[in-house]
């Protein structure tokens, strides 16, 4: 594969504008090594926010691409998790909540292996990084061999997966499991209320929301959820953040998080056998858990993926973008990869003046096209849809995402996310994934491989 380097720029002047104005974003919210999702809401380092912010990168500095997941990875834990935020000391505790001194991440996660340093979460994120660092090293090899950075990302990025499929594969049929509405990164989605009914909520005087100094409360997650985010994330840390150690009131098997794992045990399989090193570990792996997808979570008659809920044993009867995402495994039956191009045309994820995907069930009763992941159209959703597609040879679907998606992400000024119906833009607005996908999807027009 050619070096991202010999590809030419962008020469049209929409799409230079565009580039511009990217850029722009990503170099506003760089925050020494690593870079913010937002200037405002966001004043930390997220997890899965980073990977998608490296590969757009990778377009204007693989140096700084590089450098964006290696500032992640130096607050993994010992026991391999990668925490979803790690914290910014010089940002006040009272700029977000949950801060630093709620996590207690160097006291409470000792035995787990937290660092003394930097703070972080104890939660984690979807694993996209694998992927994220596969696609950053194929954007100039001669760099990546120089300073090593596939050798040192690897071992990191391998102990990633394994803490996955062994702590969190609490529900004993091989998929990794989440224990938080935060960790697989669609926060309120319709898909939690089942299960979070049963959660007491932390008091409303145990907490404090920063969220809504930058974000209206239109826009995000109730008082009433954020409370039971709070006594989920307080009896984690109550327990040491020991995943074996505590009967989770919150377990669910999500489809776009498992998806998510699939491909980046394929990047780690191209990592490995690019490293000399056994790549048939991994391609095993994938396969295993591509199995382990259809058969715990494929839906058939809804034509889409369902989140399993591990207390309960039974699948969540609510439609979310969460069940389109595993279009990006390759591999899966055609069958399967037919429903999910059907159900992205059907009356439920078609939002024709957009082009983009909503969240949720456009006909769902909990549907809400302005409320945080319960409607609004996401970029990056729409980014890993686009991928899926383009992987199953469905290009003229795909084209159509990516012009809807670069249309709709310099309208809206790189918002965090959009009406689906409107476009109007919501949350932050200048997020970095937004222009770091952006970027990568103006690169797409010219001649990007798929793996």
């Amino acid at each position: 594969m050619s070096s991202l380097l010999d590809w030419p720029a962008p020469t049209a002047t929409a799409a230079l504008t565009l580039r511009r104005g990217a850029a722009r974003v990503l170099i506003d919210n760089r925050a020494g090594i690593s870079t913010v999702p937002s200037r405002t809401l966001y004043p930390h380092q997220w997890s899965w926010d980073s990977a998608f912010i490296a590969i757009g990168l990778r377009h204007l500095s693989v140096r700084r691409a590089q450098q964006e997941l290696e500032s992640l990875l130096a607050g993994q834990w010992a026991d391999g998790r990668i925490p979803h935020i790690v914290f910014n000391p010089a940002v006040p505790h009272d700029a977000y909540f949950p801060s630093p001194d709620f996590w207690q991440s160097s006291r409470a996660g000792r035995a787990a292996g937290a660092p003394t340093a930097p703070e972080t979460s104890g939660i984690v994120q979807p694993p996209v990084h694998a992927l994220a660092a596969w696609l950053v090293h194929q954007a100039d090899p001669r760099e990546s061999r120089r300073r090593g950075f596939l050798a040192r990302a690897y071992p990191r990025l391998a102990a990633w997966h394994d803490y996955l499929l062994t702590r969190r594969d609490l529900g004993g049929g091989g998929l990794a499991a989440v224990v938080h509405p935060w960790e697989p990164g669609m926060d309120n989605s319709p898909c939690w209320d089942q299960a979070l009914q049963r959660i007491e909520p932390a008091a409303p005087a145990a907490f404090q929301r920063a969220d809504l100094n930058h974000g209206h409360p239109s826009d995000r997650p109730t008082d009433l959820d954020y409370g039971r985010y709070v006594r989920l994330a307080t009896d984690y840390r109550e327990a040491d953040y020991d995943d074996r150690a505590l009967r989770h009131g919150f377990a669910m098997e999500d489809p776009c998080f498992n998806a998510l794992l699939i491909v980046s045990e394929r990047a780690l399989a191209a990592m490995a056998h690019n490293l000399g090193l056994d790549d048939t570990p991994h391609i095993r792996r994938a396969d295993e858990l591509t199995q382990q997808l259809v058969a715990r979570l494929w839906d058939d008659d809804a034509g889409l993926f369902r989140v399993l809920d591990l207390n309960t044993h039974s699948l969540v009867a609510e439609r979310s973008v969460t069940g389109l995402i595993p279009l990006v495994v390759p591999g899966l039956p055609h069958g399967i990869v037919q429903r999910l191009q059907e159900s992205l045309g059907g009356p439920h994820f078609k939002a024709a003046s957009t082009g983009l995907v909503p969240s949720y069930d456009l006909t769902g009763h909990a549907f809400d096209s302005q409320r945080y992941w319960r409607g609004p159209a996401w970029f990056n959703t729409a980014w890993l849809i686009y991928r899926g597609l383009r992987t199953h040879r469905l290009k003229t679907d795909a084209e159509r995402l990516r012009q809807g998606f670069l249309a709709e992400a310099e309208r809206s000024q790189f918002a965090e996310y959009v009406d689906p119906a409107t476009g109007a833009g919501r949350g932050a607005r200048h997020f970095s994934w937004t222009a770091a996908l952006a970027l990568d999807l103006l690169c797409a027009d010219l001649k990007e491989p798929m793996p």
